[in-house]
C-alpha cells in the first residue's frame, strides 16, 4: 500500500472520529435541553408570551399545565398584567400545580374591596357604616377636590405578590430567576413601553398590572407605571430580545364589544381601553412567523373582571392547551430530557428570616410611626410570623388614609439578619374628606320623608392621630355635629373627645288606632367630653367610654289638635340636663347592611341631674341593642333585640323611646308606639339571589318577624300585649346604601307597601 493511499485512510480515521466526537457532544446538549450554555444548542430557546386579560388570565395557568403535559421547556417567559403575575411566579420557580393551589386559594371574590374586612377596621369607621351611605366621596387636597386614584384597591394582590415571591428577595436582576423574565409597564407621562427587567419582582407583576382607573398606578424609579397592555399586551419582541428562537404566545385578551355595550360612559371608556390593546396584540401577532405558535383559548363571555370564576377559566385554558397538544409536540423533549430540565428550574433558596434586625415605617413622619408601631405586633428580635405580619398590614391599612401599605426586608450587612420596613404612601386624595349620604323613605299613601348628609373629616390634624370631624344633615331631621378626636398612648389605645351638636326635629303623637294627634318641634343642643378606651388592637373589637355631658332640650307647642290631648299643654317646655355618660360597643358583623355572620352589641347608660325652671332632680336613661347573625349555605338567620328605659320624663318632654316604620314593628307609623320602657325582638331571613350584582352589590329576597311595645310606666308593662308584625321585601345592596321594597303589616293595622333607602 502506498504512502499516500495511508495518509488518505489516517486522514478519513480522524475525521470519523471528529464527527463521532461532536455528535456526542450534540446528543449530550440536546439531553439536557440547557439554553443557556455558552457552547452551540441544537434545540431552539422557546420564550412563552402572556398576554394581559384581567381575569381572564387564570386561563394561562391551564396553559401551563398543558406544557407540562406535553414536555415543553420553557427558557424564558415575557408578561404583561396578569400575564406578568402568572409568568413572573412561574418564572420564580413555582411549578404550575403550586401555581394553582396558591391562586385558586385566594377569596378573589372580595380580594379587591377598597377598605380592609370590616372585623378588622376601628370602631369608628364600623360606625360610619351606619351613620352615612356615601352618594359622593371626595378628598380635597392642596385647594382642590380628588378623586380616589383607583377604583379598587390592590393591597391584597400586593400581600400575595409579596409572600409568594419572598424566596427571591435578594435577586437583583429577573435574569437570576430559575427562568428568565420581563414584565411590561405603561410609562404614564410619556406613553412609552416600560420592560422590568430587574428590582423588586412583586412590586414589578403589580406595576405590570395597573389598569387606568381600576388600579392605582405604580412609581417605580421616578416614573408612574400604569398598565403594559396599553402599549405592548401580547409582548413578543420582548421575548425575542431576550433571545427566543421560537415563541409560544398566548392571547387572552378581552374581544372588542358590541353595539349594545356602548351605552354608557363606563362602557364606552372601557372598549376605547380595549382598541388601543387590540390595536397593539395584532402588530405582535403579524411578527409572528410559521416556527412559532400562537394560542387563543376561546373564553367565551367570561370577562377581565370575572375573578370568582378563576377555576372555571383556569379549566378552560388546560382543556385548550390538550386540544393543541399535536402543535405543542413539535416544541417538547423526550420525558428525561424534560425532568433534567425541570431540575433547573428549584425555587430560589432564600430561606423566610429569622430573628428580625429591626422593624422600621418610611413614608410617614417619626412622631406618626412611633404611633402606627403600637399598631402592630411584628417587633425586632421575633423571627418573622407571614401571618402575623399581614394581620399587622391589614391593621395599618383599616384607617383608609394610606393608598399603598406594603412591606420588604432589607438584608443587614452588620448582623447577617433581615430589617423589616412598612413602606406606606398617604393618600393622594386626602387627609381632608368629604362624604354625602342619602336615606328615603314613603309608604305610597303620602308619608314620606328624606335625609341629606354631608361629613367632613380632617384626618392626622397632628401627628398624633388628631381628627377634625363635623357633619351637618337636612331634612327630616335638622342637625349640626362637630367632634375633635385625639388618641393617646399606652398598650391599650385611649382617647379623648370633645364633641358638640344641635338637632330639630318634628314628633309626631298618635291615637291608639294610629290617627294622628299633633305634631311637636322637639330641639336640643349637647355639650360633652369623653375619654375612651379601644378594644383590641387599633379598636377593632370595639370601644368603651365614659363622659360627661351638658344638654339644653326644649318642646315647642304642638303645630296642629292640640286641643285633642288630654294631657298636653299648649306652652313650650324647655329643661337642661348634667350628667355622665357611658357607652359600650362591640361589633364583628362582617357588612354592615347584609351581614352573614358575626354580632354587634351597643349599650348606653346616661345618668344625671335634670333642671326644669327651679325643679331640680336626678334621671336616667338605659338602651340596649343586640345582633347576633348565621349563615348556612346561601341562607342567612338575622336576630335582633331591642330594650330601653327612661326614668321620670318631664310634662311636655315627649316620651323618649318610640318604634314603628320598617322592621321597627313594621305596619306601624313612625313613633306610634312610644313610652319610656321599650322591647323589641325581630328575627330576619334572606337570601343573595344568584343575579348578576350591575349597580348594586347584590340582590336579595327576605322577611321578618317583629314583636315589641313601649309602655309609659312599670305598672303598664304586660307581656301579653306585645304588638306582632311582618315584612317581606326585595332588596338590593347599593353604593348608596341599601334599597328596600317591602310589603308590611301590623296586627290591626293595614297592610301596606314601603320604599326605604337606608338602614332599617
Amino acid at each position: 500500500m502506498s504512502r499516500n493511499t495511508l495518509s488518505c485512510v489516517g486522514w478519513l480515521l480522524q475525521l470519523a472520529l471528529w464527527l463521532a466526537s461532536t455528535a456526542s457532544t450534540a446528543a449530550a446538549q440536546q439531553g439536557t435541553g440547557t439554553s443557556h450554555s455558552t457552547e452551540t444548542v441544537r434545540r431552539p430557546v422557546i420564550g412563552l408570551v402572556l398576554s394581559g386579560g384581567g381575569a381572564r388570565g387564570f386561563a394561562h395557568v391551564g396553559i401551563l399545565k398543558a406544557l407540562e403535559e406535553a414536555h415543553v421547556p420553557v427558557d424564558v417567559v415575557v408578561g404583561t398584567s396578569m400575564g406578568a403575575i402568572v409568568g413572573g411566579l412561574f418564572a420564580s420557580g413555582l411549578s404550575p400545580q403550586a401555581l394553582e393551589n396558591e391562586l385558586m386559594a385566594v377569596p378573589w371574590a372580595t380580594l379587591f374591596e377598597r377598605r380592609a374586612p370590616r372585623p378588622n377596621l376601628p370602631q369608628r369607621r364600623k360606625e360610619d357604616d351606619f351613620d352615612l351611605f356615601p352618594v359622593v366621596e371626595l378628598g380635597f387636597r392642596n385647594g382642590e377636590f380628588r378623586a380616589p386614584t383607583g377604583a379598587v384597591s390592590t393591597r391584597s394582590l400586593e400581600w400575595l405578590l409579596r409572600r409568594l415571591t419572598l424566596p427571591t428577595r435578594h435577586l437583583t436582576e429577573f435574569d437570576q430567576l430559575p427562568t428568565p423574565f420581563r414584565a411590561i409597564a405603561t410609562d404614564l407621562e410619556t406613553g412609552a413601553p416600560v420592560t422590568l427587567s430587574q428590582g423588586d419582582l412583586a412590586a414589578a407583576l403589580r406595576a405590570s398590572m395597573s389598569v387606568p382607573g381600576v388600579f392605582s398606578p405604580m412609581e417605580m424609579d421616578d416614573r408612574i407605571l400604569g398598565d403594559g397592555g396599553l402599549v405592548n399586551n401580547l409582548p413578543v419582541d420582548v421575548a425575542r430580545a431576550l433571545g427566543a428562537d421560537v415563541v409560544i404566545a398566548v392571547n387572552i385578551g378581552t374581544p372588542l364589544a358590541g353595539r349594545e355595550k356602548l351605552t354608557s360612559v363606563l362602557g364606552i371608556s372601557e372598549q376605547m381601553i380595549n382598541i388601543l390593546t387590540e390595536q397593539n396584540v395584532q402588530r405582535s401577532i403579524a411578527t409572528l412567523t410559521v416556527n412559532d405558535l400562537l394560542l387563543t383559548p376561546d373564553l367565551g363571555k367570561l370577562s377581565a373582571a370575572d375573578f370568582e370564576k378563576a377555576p372555571d377559566l383556569l379549566q378552560i385554558g388546560l382543556e385548550y392547551g390538550r386540544t393543541v397538544s399535536e402543535a405543542l409536540s413539535r416544541f417538547a423533549v423526550a420525558p428525561a430530557a424534560y425532568a433534567q430540565w425541570q431540575l433547573t428550574r428549584q425555587p430560589v433558596a432564600s430561606p423566610i428570616p429569622g430573628a428580625l434586625a429591626s422593624v422600621q415605617f418610611e413614608g410617614v413622619a417619626a412622631t406618626r410611626a412611633a404611633h402606627l408601631g403600637r399598631l402592630v405586633d411584628t417587633q425586632p428580635g421575633a423571627p418573622l410570623d407571614l401571618t402575623k405580619l399581614e394581620a399587622d398590614l391589614l391593621q395599618l391599612s383599616a384607617s383608609g388614609d394610606y393608598d399603598h401599605v406594603d412591606y420588604r426586608l432589607v438584608p443587614n450587612p452588620h448582623t447577617q439578619q433581615d430589617g423589616l420596613v412598612f413602606d406606606l404612601k398617604e393618600n393622594q386624595w386626602g387627609p381632608n374628606y368629604l362624604r354625602a349620604g342619602l336615606d328615603l323613605r314613603t309608604d305610597f299613601s303620602g308619608a314620606s320623608g328624606f335625609n341629606l348628609r354631608i361629613r367632613h373629616s380632617r384626618h392626622w390634624l397632628t401627628e398624633s392621630g388628631t381628627e377634625w370631624r363635623n357633619q351637618l344633615e337636612i331634612g327630616a331631621i335638622t342637625e349640626a355635629r362637630t367632634e375633635l378626636y385625639h388618641p393617646w398612648g399606652g398598650d391599650r389605645d385611649r382617647y379623648v373627645s370633645v364633641h358638640a351638636s344641635a338637632k330639630n326635629n318634628r314628633v309626631e303623637l298618635f291615637s291608639a288606632n294610629g290617627d294622628p294627634l299633633a305634631t311637636y318641634n322637639r330641639s336640643s343642643r349637647t355639650l360633652g367630653l369623653d375619654h375612651g378606651w379601644s378594644l383590641g388592637r387599633g379598636g377593632k373589637l370595639g370601644t368603651a367610654a365614659l363622659g360627661v355631658f351638658t344638654r339644653y332640650r326644649s318642646v315647642n307647642s304642638p303645630l296642629v289638635n292640640p286641643q285633642l290631648l288630654s294631657s298636653a299643654t299648649s306652652d313650650t317646655e324647655t329643661w337642661t340636663e348634667h350628667g355622665l355618660r357611658l357607652r359600650l360597643v362591640t361589633d364583628q358583623l362582617d357588612q354592615a347592611n347584609f351581614p352573614r355572620l358575626g354580632h354587634r352589641s351597643v349599650a348606653d347608660l346616661e345618668w344625671g341631674r335634670r333642671t326644669q325652671n327651679t325643679n331640680t332632680k336626678p334621671f336616667h336613661r338605659l338602651e340596649w341593642t343586640g345582633n347576633q347573625v348565621t349563615s348556612w349555605g346561601g341562607h342567612t338567620l338575622n336576630g335582633f333585640v331591642r330594650v330601653a328605659r327612661a326614668s321620670d320624663i318631664p310634662s311636655g318632654a315627649l316620651d323618649e323611646y318610640s318604634l314603628g316604620e320598617f322592621q321597627q314593628l313594621s305596619g306601624f307609623k313612625p313613633g306610634q308606639v312610644v313610652g319610656n320602657y321599650l322591647a323589641l325582638a325581630r328575627l330576619g331571613y334572606y337570601q343573595r339571589l344568584g343575579l348578576s350584582p350591575g349597580v348594586a352589590r347584590g340582590y336579595y329576597l327576605g322577611g321578618s318577624v317583629e314583636t315589641g311595645n313601649a309602655w309609659r310606666t312599670r305598672a303598664d308593662i304586660q307581656w301579653s300585649g306585645l304588638k306582632q308584625s311582618f315584612s317581606i321585601y326585595g332588596a338590593a345592596d347599593t353604593g348608596l346604601g341599601p334599597v328596600y321594597l317591602a310589603l308590611v303589616k301590623g296586627k290591626g293595622q293595614s297592610a301596606g307597601i314601603y320604599l326605604f333607602l337606608g338602614r332599617p
